[in-house]
């Protein structure tokens, strides 16, 4: 027989089961299943031509051909690690420049608010508006840019005539656009993070004497860890998966034919290059085998960012108790 105190524990048990089913469910479908079908894929020789009659075989070939076989992943490898290496340091470290001067230096909230509305306007434009925005924007004949670079005092012989294809122009294009929507999400983590920092604690330093740059410094900074480890790490792994932008400014002639702009623009990401695997060339399982790797790269990439940030410190109770 099962006592009452079990028979309320198994309630429970069954209460929160019941809770969390939606979320499991959901998790099931479209997370676990994508994650098992994508291993299962990476192993196999799945292409268009065996698809139908799904007469596939498990090999290592996909993986031999990333490291040995095919020629453009060194290439690949470089385009991404500028690409997230660049970007990464506009959405976590520019963007907590911004967060500093709009949520301390400015005191004047509705002038603060202006501004963080400003550098909202990108995220919650829709991506392909703010891709033909930017295609208007870059226009050699109808756009702003060269116009206002001329009017900086840059000789056109320095400007290209097409910032799409032209590189390193279109490298700093493709940095750009992703760089001016990533800021806008450090910049909304952070912000939150400074606003709610105790001002006994901001008044205190002034009191002690401490200047503007000296309460950033040693309390504003020091207290964002958390907020920046999050940034960082989120901002991380959504570049190394991101590829949509790209996609819609190189790809809008629609098509399969944004792979060969991508590739003689110097922009193909690891990402697109996995997706271009997939949808423009049919080589479902290589696709699958980029991915994987891009998968065992970000999780890598995690366990070293809680290293750096000294997660298990971070984890740790307060010694100083309240």
């Amino acid at each position: 027989m099962l006592s009452l105190k079990k028979v309320g524990l198994y309630r429970r048990y069954l209460f929160l089961a019941f809770l969390l089913a939606p979320l499991l469910t959901m998790m099931a479908i479209f997370w676990i299943s994508p994650m098992v079908l994508t291993v299962y894929l990476s192993f196999t020789d799945l292409t268009i031509r065996n698809l139908i009659k799904f007469n596939v075989k498990f090999t290592l070939e996909n993986f031999l051909r990333i490291v040995i076989i095919d020629p453009y992943v060194s290439e690949v490898i470089r385009i991404t690690l500028l690409y997230v290496t660049s970007v990464l340091s506009i959405n976590a470290l520019y963007s907590l420049v911004i967060s500093i001067v709009i949520a301390y230096y400015i005191q004047y909230e509705t002038l603060s608010i202006f501004y963080r509305v400003s550098w909202l306007l990108p995220r919650i434009t829709p991506g392909i508006i703010y891709a033909l925005m930017w295609n208007w924007f870059i226009d050699p004949k109808y756009g702003l840019l060269n116009d206002m670079l001329k009017s900086l005092g840059i000789p056109s012989s320095f400007l290209p005539s097409s910032w799409l294809l032209e590189k390193p122009h279109s490298q700093i294009l493709m940095i750009a656009v992703n760089g001016y929507i990533g800021a806008s999400f450090g910049m909304i983590v952070y912000t939150a993070a400074i606003k709610s920092i105790p001002t006994d604690l901001l008044r205190a330093a002034k009191v002690d004497g401490a200047s503007d740059l000296q309460t950033v410094r040693y309390i504003i900074v020091p207290l964002l860890k958390w907020p920046l480890l999050f940034v960082t790490a989120w901002q991380t792994l959504s570049l190394l998966s991101s590829y949509e932008q790209i996609l819609m400014l190189w790809g809008s002639g629609g098509g399969g034919g944004y792979a060969g702009i991508a590739k003689a623009a110097g922009v193909m990401v690891w990402a697109l290059y996995s997706y271009s695997k997939a949808f423009a060339e049919y080589e479902y399982g290589y696709a699958a085998a980029l991915s994987l790797v891009l998968v065992i790269v970000g999780i890598v990439l995690i366990v070293l960012y809680f290293k750096i940030f000294g997660f298990e410190r971070m984890m740790q109770p307060s010694r100083v108790e309240v």
